[in-house]
Order: structure tokens, then C-alpha cells, then sequence
């Protein structure tokens, strides 16, 4: 059975828990495993309105409801105390049923309760933890706001956005880690390394259903995959890339420059946010900066951007225009009359119309041009920037032969994503100690990318996306702001408020 549906059913029979205090309220015990009516009757016994309903039917707002109406309930047996109101939330199978049985005779009609004026500090403190509890409820399993740090999604998305990512609509994942610091994400605050979170309770991955499935072209936020494994010194660049670079020996000693080597489960790894190019099952191609999905040319976002050469007769741009033309990102000379600019293609359009502009070219990575920090980081794969693939990404149920030289390209889903010992030695390949010709994958996979696509750290990096590490859906940019200009001098970005995510 699904574990959404064994939720429901825990939800829809929870008043079950209270089939004696009915009985003391003066009803029939078995009314509370009539499904609605039991609630129904329930906000009866706690003299709450019927509206409390409408939030009773709100998925993960009810859990909330449902909290507070047993702290109601505890105040008709005269249970005040923050303390035990917190054990009953807490541990409601056990709680509730105990006080039933043993306080009957300490049970009060609401109408008949005695109003306990509370002290201000105690106000504040139950104010506090409904507002936590509220929008950690929120920001877990509805829809949180995030903040766009680098330029990798220029100019469809803009250093100093505001957004709001809808965790709903490809269904919330419950936290691996739900014992945690509100509101941090997984560095205490004021610190640089200490922990935001516990390790007692870990949870496995499961996620309830959404209103829709990725697609291709969705901006997705989704934990940073090469993000399991930290070093705290240079958290702006993969340790699998430092491992690469200077070797496991010293990245794990040299604690001055790379500091400590800290893992970090699913739910706290860095979030990141691209656009989702392919998705499980596609195969992508990239010629000549041009994507290819399944052999069709993949539309390319509107604002996506690439660096251009370009070359002037002798007299520079003037600052200004470039300005003008929202070019503001990477402006460098090359040369006298030479500068290398990141360019949208209206960009391009109208810079060749400057007089002064004598060729705008673009800057491509040739065809077999190898770069060793590009994804899967073999030789026998040279594939670059601008050229890459082909490239099959891994569905669930998909199933692929396994040979010493595509090994690089599925190790690291074999072993870190989907939990497989996985050893090779010459011509032969061991997965769980077993020889291994072919491989089954578990999860379905995707493929990000920057829209600024010189400018990114994304699946070109790093490889796939793992169904397990997305977060949700970029949906809503509610403010913008511009971190190059003051306060009152065009720091807000008034035409990029209140925009949809395309």
C-alpha cells in the first residue's frame, strides 16, 4: 500500500484516539471512526467553529489543524501546562488514549471551562511556536523562497531575485533529516560549519504525489548532487572536483586550505536552480552550443545567453550603451580593439549595428576539444562546453550493458545515488560483489543547464539529476533587487517584480 494512502487513512481514523473522551463528551465512543463525522464531532467537543474545516481538508495544513485541536482538547481535562501539551503533540498514540481513561473525572464541557489568563512571556511563547510550526509546515511541504546568488540563469533569472518555489507541484519530499534548526538550511546561523541539524533521526526518501511531472524547460530547484561530500574551505567548488585536482591525500590533510571534509545527507545539500533540458529516457547531443533532444533541436530560452568576441574598428563602446543594452555581466578586453562580452541574441542583433562594431563572433569549443573538468572527466569521452554526447539519461526500469569504457558514465549513480558497492577491475565490473554485464536503474534522471550557458555550473559538470534530490518548482519572482545600485537610486528592479518563471 502506498504510504500516502496509509497516511490519509491515519488522518482520516486519528480521532479513533479519543474514543473515550466521546464517550465522557456524550457521545458514542464508535462516532470516532466514522470518517468526517468524527472530526466534525470532534470540533464540537472542543466548542471550535465548523470553518476549521475548510483547513482540515488542506493537504499539510491539516496535520497542523489537527495539532492544535489536541492541545484544545487537553485544555477540557484542565491540561495547561506547555509541557504536556507538547507530549501529547508529540506522542498523541499514547497520550491520548492514557488521558481518556485516567482523567475522565478531571473532564470540563468547554462552555463550563474556567478561562486561564496567561502570563505575556507564556503568550509570546505559544505565538512563537504556532508561527514556527505554521510555516515550517509551509516551507517544507507547500512552497519556500529562495534567492538567486550567481548569474547562471541570466537573464531569465537575475542575481538579486526573490522567488517562490512551489514544492508542490512535483509533490513534496518528506526531510531526511526532520530533526533541525527552522528556517537555516544546514549551517547554524553566525557559524561557518556547525551543523543546523541532528543525525539521530534519519528518514528514508519518499515523496507524495504532485500536481504535475518535470518537463523539459521547467526552472527547477533541486540539491546540488555533487554536494554529498563538503570541504568547508571551498564550498563554491565540488570536492569531487578538488579530489580530481589535487588528489584525495591532500584535500582530506591540508586542513588549512581545504578545511574539514563533512558529508551532507540529500535534504541539506546546496540547493541549486537551472532549467531542465532533458528528462529520463531523453538523449541529448549538444553541436556547436546548438542542444539536440532525441535528434530534434531543443528550444533555446529566450534569454539564454553566450560569450561573444567582439571587435571594433579601433574606438571603444561607450560603457553606457552597453549599459542601455542590459550588458552588464563579464566585459573584458582581449585585446586594442578586441572585448569579450556575454550576449543575449537581441544583444547580438543590435550590437552589429554599431558603427564602431566591425564582427561579433561567437566563441565555440571545437568538435573533440577535450576538457578534463567536463563531465564524465575521461579521455575517452572528449567532449566540451560547446560539444557533448551523445548522452542517454538513465529512467527507472531502463536498463543498460555496462563495458570498462561507459562505466564512467553511470559509476557515480551506481554507487552514490543508488547506494551499490561497485568495483572494477581491468575488463571486469563487480556490483555487489557480482559480475556485472548490465545495470538497472532505480530512479529516474535529468539533465540541468544554466540559460547562461558559458557562465554555469551544471549537469556539464557534474551529470545527472537524481529524481530523489528535486526540490520543486521555480514559479513566482516576488521582488528584485539590484546588489550594484543604492537604496534609493535604482536598487529595486521595478520591472522585474511580480513575474512568472518561464
Amino acid at each position: 500500500m502506498s504510504p500516502t494512502i496509509v497516511l490519509i487513512l491515519i488522518l482520516v481514523f486519528f480521532p479513533v484516539l479519543l474514543w473515550k473522551t466521546f464517550k465522557t463528551a456524550g457521545y458514542e465512543g464508535w462516532h470516532s471512526a466514522i470518517p468526517v463525522y468524527n472530526y466534525y464531532l470532534w470540533l464540537k467537543i472542543i466548542n471550535k467553529p465548523l470553518w476549521w474545516f475548510i483547513f482540515l481538508v488542506i493537504p499539510f495544513i491539516n496535520a497542523f489543524m489537527v495539532m492544535l485541536m489536541v492541545v484544545e482538547t487537553l485544555k477540557c481535562y484542565k491540561i495547561h501546562g506547555l509541557d504536556r501539551q507538547a507530549l501529547a503533540v508529540l506522542f498523541p498514540y499514547v497520550y491520548l488514549p492514557w488521558l481518556g481513561m485516567k482523567k475522565e473525572k478531571d473532564y470540563t464541557q468547554p462552555e463550563n471551562r474556567v478561562a486561564i489568563k496567561k502570563t505575556a512571556t507564556r503568550e509570546w511563547v505559544d505565538a512563537i511556536i504556532f508561527a514556527v510550526i505554521a510555516a515550517t509546515i509551509i516551507r517544507v511541504f507547500m512552497i519556500e523562497a529562495y534567492t538567486i546568488p550567481t548569474s547562471s540563469m541570466e537573464k531569465s533569472l537575475l542575481v538579486g531575485d526573490f522567488l517562490f518555489v512551489s514544492k508542490l507541484s512535483y509533490g513534496p519530499k518528506v526531510p531526511n533529516t526532520p530533526i533541525a534548526f527552522p528556517f537555516v538550511h544546514h549551517t547554524m546561523p553566525l557559524t561557518q560549519s556547525t551543523k543546523s541539524y541532528v543525525e539521530w533521526i534519519k528518514l528514508p526518501y519518499y515523496r507524495f504525489p504532485g500536481f504535475t511531472s518535470i518537463k523539459r524547460n521547467d526552472v527547477v530547484v533541486f540539491n546540488y548532487p555533487d554536494g554529498d561530500t563538503v570541504a568547508l574551505k571551498v564550498q563554491n567548488q565540488s570536492y569531487y572536483a578538488l579530489i580530481r585536482d589535487y588528489g584525495r591525500k591532500r584535500v582530506w590533510s591540508d586542513k588549512a586550505n581545504f578545511g574539514e571534509i563533512v558529508a551532507r545527507p540529500v535534504d541539506k545539500r546546496e540547493n541549486y536552480i537551472k532549467r531542465c533540458v532533458a528528462v529520463a529516457g531523453d538523449t541529448l547531443q549538444i553541436k556547436n552550443q546548438i542542444v539536440y533532444i532525441n535528434g530534434n533541436q531543443a528550444e533555446f530560452p529566450e534569454n539564454g545567453q553566450f560569450k561573444y568576441l567582439v571587435r571594433t574598428d579601433g574606438n571603444r563602446i561607450n560603457p553606457m550603451a552597453l549599459d542601455k543594452l542590459d550588458i552588464t555581466e563579464d566585459i573584458s578586453m582581449t585585446a586594442q580593439n578586441e572585448m569579450m562580452l556575454t550576449l543575449t541574441n537581441e544583444s547580438v542583433e543590435k550590437l552589429k549595428g554599431f558603427i564602431n562594431v566591425k564582427e561579433v563572433r561567437q566563441i565555440i569549443q571545437p568538435d573533440g576539444f577535450w576538457q578534463p573538468y567536463i563531465f564524465p572527466f575521461d579521455s575517452a569521452y572528449p567532449w566540451n562546453f560547446d560539444n557533448f554526447g551523445p548522452l542517454v539519461i538513465p529512467a527507472q526500469g531502463m536498463t543498460v550493458e555496462l563495458t570498462p569504457k561507459n562505466i564512467v558514465l553511470y559509476s557515480r549513480i551506481i554507487k552514490n545515488y543508488e547506494n551499490n558497492a561497485l568495483e572494477v577491475y581491468g575488463e571486469k565490473i563487480l556490483i555487489n560483489g557480482e559480475p556485472a554485464t548490465s545495470y538497472t536503474f532505480k530512479m529516474d534522471y535529468y539533465w540541468m543547464m544554466g540559460d547562461n550557458r558559458h557562465n554555469s555550473a551544471d549537469s556539464r559538470f557534474w551529470g545527472f539529476v537524481p529524481h530523489n534530490h528535486i526540490v520543486g518548482k521555480a514559479v513566482f519572482v516576488w521582488l528584485s533587487l539590484d546588489n550594484h545600485k543604492p537604496l534609493f537610486g535604482g536598487k529595486i528592479r521595478f520591472n522585474k517584480l511580480f513575474r512568472t518563471i518561464k
